[in-house]
């Protein structure tokens, strides 16, 4: 017979609790939130690999090291008499609840991108009754990869209107910024390059969110094509008694091109 979730859980929390208790782990009880950031950055990427990886048992098992991160930093609120995973669960739910209004109350949306504008409006309402204002753009982290970040702050203001019709026009953008670069290149001047290409890359990642693809899995399918081409050619080089630190700079492209003519044929 299966156990209940919430039976499980509470095993989880109880298991934490000993690990932290005197009588627990040493490696455990020396672990702070500081120490702790590595790991949960860390366990969120190997949950993600499982899913690109389309590995139902590996799910299970990065999803669950995930979830023991949440736990871990409950336990230590709960030392320092903070806070515990009671208000942890209590404060999601809440939310969850009242942001949903078309689901938990009297309200309807249209579509998704309703729902959308809707959750970004009660924030707003939510920040103001705080005492707070709150920009559109609160919310994603500095630390995400610059790819990531651009995505998610283009559309959090998307949600809002603020956005391009469509693919087409956004890449009208990236041949502008495209020119600009060029033009910064011949200029000399490396911050204004650096600005430039910044820009280009931006404008980038708006035509692959509104093309409907994430611009840090694309870069990541473009990196590991790379690298598979590349870790190929070396050891085509290899079976001719050659190494890619010795052939020149002609035979490396020749090599290339037919890495990659032999990949096209399979």
């Amino acid at each position: 017979m299966t156990e209940p979730s919430g039976t499980l859980f509470e095993q989880l929390l109880g298991i934490m609790a000993r690990l932290r208790s005197p009588e627990g782990c040493p490696w455990d009880l020396e672990q702070t939130r500081a120490s702790l950031k590595p790991f949960l950055i860390e366990e969120a990427y190997e949950v993600l690999e499982a899913i690109d990886g389309c590995d139902a048992a590996a799910l299970i098992e990065e999803l669950g090291d995930l979830l023991f991160q949440v736990v871990f930093h409950a336990q230590i609120g709960a030392e320092e008499h903070a806070f515990d995973m009671a208000d942890v669960l209590r404060r999601l739910c809440d939310k969850m609840t009242n942001r949903h209004p078309h689901v938990f109350g009297g309200t309807r949306v249209a579509s998704a991108k309703a729902a959308l504008a809707q959750w970004e409006a009660i924030k707003q309402r939510e920040g103001k009754a705080d005492g707070r204002e709150r920009s559109v753009l609160d919310g994603v982290p500095v630390a995400l990869p610059a790819l990531t970040r651009a995505q998610r702050m283009q559309s959090k203001a998307a949600r809002v209107g603020f956005d391009w019709p469509d693919a087409a026009a956004a890449w009208a953008k990236v041949e502008e910024e495209m020119d600009e670069a060029k033009a910064a290149l011949a200029s000399g001047d490396v911050a204004h390059v650096g600005e430039e290409l910044g820009d280009l890359l931006f404008s980038v990642v708006n035509v692959t969110r509104l093309s409907s693809i994430d611009a840090e899995a694309a870069l990541q399918g473009a990196v590991e094509k790379f690298r598979r081409r590349f870790t190929e050619m070396e050891t085509a080089l290899a079976m001719q008694g050659r190494s890619v630190t010795t052939v020149d700079q002609d035979e490396l492209e020749r090599s290339w091109e037919a890495t990659k003519v032999r990949e096209r044929q399979g």
